[in-house]
């Protein structure tokens, strides 16, 4: 930073310390005289370049402003000194014919005093009818637009309380609505809880349930079910069994009135292998029954 300083141009620097010190006698010269105008001293505080910047930029506005309010004052004095010069040739004139108002009656200058209130209140220019014709044009076309104004705004104005009067109606549905939401949480909690607790029961039943599935799908993978084994096949399979144990049921009983028999040996044993090729007979059927029976449901 010390480079830059010491290589730059020695008289830039001259200039800018000047114009900085040119600007803070400007700032000091305006506040002494807006604070001696005001009876009081200058208060201390520093002097940076950001506030000399800125009570810099409020002096040239300040001085600016002061011109011209001067230069309106000068225009006004003027203005009210061509004023008196001619209402005092005015009265002149009015007092060489006999119209001073000393001299008028009283209604006359209430008449007159009422006159100019008419014409400052119209402002117009002078007195001339035409000059009151066309203030009263002109003050008829504003009252028009102020009529159109009000009729506007009034129109406005409706649609403004209906919109307000529907949202204090919403919000007053609202307002109850949120009360009986209110009400409604206590019982809608407990509800909750109760089908948390029911949800959590019937998570742990159904973890039960398929652990349950699981031990009967390996228990009947292990007999060695199959899907062909349905329930109507093991009906149809039964209703045969029964009917083959009516079958054999006389056969067994006939086996066992051979048992009230006396001893013979040779006959004995022609019964028995005669009884052995009947069951054999009996179990080969009851095979075939049931092979079909499989056969069938496949």
């Amino acid at each position: 930073m010390s480079d830059i300083i010491s290589g730059s141009d020695p008289s830039v620097i001259e200039s800018k310390s000047n114009f900085d010190s040119g600007r803070i006698s400007d700032v000091k010269a305006w506040l002494a005289s807006q604070f001696d105008a005001a009876g009081k001293d200058v208060p201390d505080f520093e002097y940076t370049p950001r506030t000399i910047a800125h009570l810099h930029n409020l002096s040239t506005l300040s001085q600016a402003k002061t011109q011209a309010a001067g230069i309106v004052a000068t225009d006004f004095r003027q203005k009210a000194a061509e004023y008196r010069c001619q209402a005092a040739r005015v009265r002149e004139i009015l007092e060489n014919v006999g119209l001073a108002q000393e001299g008028l009656p009283s209604n006359v200058v209430a008449s007159a005093q009422c006159l100019a209130n008419v014409a400052n209140l119209l402002n117009t220019r002078d007195t001339e009818l035409s000059s009151f014709l066309v203030a009263m044009g002109d003050m008829s076309l504003r009252k028009t637009g102020v009529e159109e104004k009000r009729a506007k705004v009034q129109k406005e104005s409706k649609i403004l309380l209906d919109y307000t009067r529907k949202a204090i109606a919403r919000l007053t549905y609202l307002k109850r609505t949120l009360a009986q939401l209110e009400d409604d949480v206590a019982p809608c909690e407990a509800q909750m809880e109760n089908w948390k607790t029911n949800l959590a029961i019937m998570v742990s039943k159904e973890r039960q349930y398929l652990q349950q599935y699981s031990n009967y799908k390996a228990l009947l993978n292990r007999v060695g079910y199959t899907p062909e084994i349905s329930h109507g096949v093991l009906v149809e399979m039964a209703e045969h069994r029964k009917d083959l144990e009516k079958k054999t049921k006389p056969i067994l009983d006939t086996l066992r009135s051979y048992q009230d028999l006396p001893p013979d040996k040779a006959l004995a044993a022609l019964a028995i292998e005669d009884k052995k090729r009947q069951y054999a007979a009996a179990e080969k059927h009851l095979e075939d029954v049931l092979h079909s029976a499989l056969a069938t449901s496949e």
